[in-house]
């Protein structure tokens, strides 16, 4: 894409989680999102709870900076030196959430309105999960695509595993009773903004440096 285009699309996100967390810091019940969690949470079972607590383990502490710095390591190890420090900057996201969570301060789901199957500490909004999925297995889907010399089965396992934990982990999310719909959209904008500089950085310093 060209880099106006870029740009433009960058300034829509965070116009578009700005807006979002605006409105959930002044609703923080809103009745939609019980709706959805509920519409969610009436297929529940015993398989699909490990299901969805499976799809969420890669984001729970402390296996989500283990996941990181492993495939780091890995990378590093391979001779990609550059995207092995690259991935480990994802770290830098939790800072980012927790700030953000703190200024939010939006209660977590409660049992009054959904089904708890998994307790969470600190605020709900956004998703913490949704957003270091977005950021992390987003940024693998782009080096997948762009490094020629990783065989071509690598290329696809990573790239659908990572693809499909992207688009599950919201579900997944409202279902275990974690979060709120608006939860897992604020998470999924906030790891698309992040990866725009991720990716800004990591393209800029490949063509000064082929």
């Amino acid at each position: 894409m060209k880099r106006n285009t870029l740009i433009f699309i960058l300034l829509v996100l965070i116009v578009a989680f700005t807006g979002l967390s605006i409105f959930i810091a002044q609703h923080p019940i809103f009745d939609a999102d019980i709706k959805i969690s509920l519409f969610i949470q009436q297929f529940h079972a015993d398989w699909l709870d490990k299901v969805m607590l499976a799809i969420s383990f890669f984001g729970e502490l402390p296996y989500s900076l283990l996941s990181v710095v492993v495939v780091a390591a890995i990378f590093y190890w391979k001779k990609y030196k550059r995207e092995g420090i690259f991935i480990s900057t994802v770290l830098l996201s939790g800072l980012i959430i927790l700030g953000i969570k703190n200024v939010i301060n939006r209660p977590r789901p409660t049992a009054f309105y959904v089904r708890l199957v998994e307790v969470n500490r600190f605020q709900s909004y956004p998703s913490g999960h949704v957003l270091s999925y977005t950021l992390f297995f987003g940024f693998l889907i782009i080096l997948m695509y762009n490094l020629e010399n990783i065989p071509k089965r690598t290329k696809n396992t990573v790239t659908y595993l990572s693809a499909f934990l992207i688009v599950t982990i919201a579900p997944s999310r409202i279902y275990l009773g974690a979060h709120w719909f608006t939860d897992t959209v604020g998470g999924f904008l906030l790891g698309l903004i992040c990866l725009f500089p991720l990716c800004y950085f990591y393209f800029k310093k490949e063509r000064v440096n082929p």
